[in-house]
């Protein structure tokens, strides 16, 4: 096994402590923990949680660290698939009135919010029960039995328009939001798309890679 795929929280073959660690995944060490839209080694390990063979997956990644791939839903995280503006609406009101985010990706114009397992099956109910469930657009929620395109491990620096982080994994347990925490962005971002002027403040002008995010600020 290459020192890129040597992992810090994956059990070496044939022993049975979970919490034996090696080394992390050379690729990722040195790009820095507070690039948001740049997965970490722990993040790396998180994602391939989701799999069945995790160090299969991550023997892919090792052929092709620029490549998107598909994860499965419903185990480890569901992800709620909403239009690309209103999904800024939602970010923006997770960030700045509430406990922020979950990892976000984007791909295809809709916005992709990694959300708890269970979230897929309880927010179109949730969602029905709300006077303003109308004006909110289509949300397709992906759950046990989905699978979505993750942006790739590395960041390519020719690749362009295909999958992207805006908020990346960085941690081997991220806090990702439940039902109840998306449905009131949605209604929040609701209340903001119906407001005299609505400001977009998290998201970068020109520079798409800057750093736009105080993850610290995670409750």
């Amino acid at each position: 096994m290459s020192a890129w795929l040597q992992d810090d929280s994956l059990p070496a073959p044939g022993s049975g402590d979970d919490e034996r660690r090696t080394h992390t995944l050379a690729l990722l060490r040195d790009e820095g923990r507070h690039q948001v839209a740049q997965v970490t080694s722990p993040g790396a390990s998180w994602l391939v949680s989701a799999v069945g063979h995790p160090r299969s997956m991550l023997a892919l990644w090792e052929t092709h660290p620029y490549a998107p791939a598909v994860l499965p839903c419903g185990s480890v995280f569901d992800v709620v698939n909403v239009p690309t503006v209103f999904g800024r609406r939602m970010l923006d009101r997770l960030w700045e009135e509430g406990p922020g985010s979950g990892p976000v990706a984007m791909h295809r114009g809709r916005m992709l919010l990694f959300a708890a397992p269970g979230t897929a099956h309880r927010l179109p109910s949730l969602l029905g029960w709300e006077e303003c469930g109308d004006s909110v657009p289509p949300v397709l929620c992906h759950g046990t039995g989905d699978a979505v395109t993750v942006p790739p491990l590395a960041k390519g620096h020719a690749a362009t328009g295909g999958p992207r982080w805006l908020v990346a994994p960085d941690t081997r347990h991220p806090w990702l939001p439940g039902p109840e925490v998306v449905l009131w962005a949605c209604v929040r971002a609701v209340r903001a798309a119906s407001a005299p002027s609505v400001r977009i403040s998290i998201f970068p002008g020109a520079d798409q890679d800057a750093k736009v995010y105080d993850v610290s600020r995670r409750r």
